[in-house]
């Protein structure tokens, strides 16, 4: 199945010092961490002008499939689609 567009949602994130990448979200008062990060798209180059530069990080964690957009501008982190642990392919 596919990720599940959501309202996007303010989320608290934490990342590596060197490479800025996730490695864990607040998510319900509990710090969830980044298991895999699948795949990254930076939006620098074409982007509405009132929402400014982003980059969109599709995001794997031990209960769910998240992806989660930074406006560079704005300096925030946002929540944007989820995918349930129990719809998620299991390795044998």
């Amino acid at each position: 199945m596919a990720i599940i567009r959501v309202t996007p949602t303010r989320v608290e994130v934490r990342c590596g010092w060197f490479d800025g990448r996730p490695r864990s979200i607040m998510l319900a008062d509990s710090e969830v961490p980044v298991t895999l990060i699948e795949g990254v798209r930076e939006e620098s180059a074409a982007y509405p002008v009132l929402q400014g530069p982003r980059t969109v990080f599709e995001v794997r964690t031990p209960d769910a499939r998240l992806r989660l957009a930074f406006e560079h501008r704005g300096r925030r982190w946002l929540l944007e689609g989820m995918e349930a642990a129990e719809e998620l392919p299991r390795a044998a």
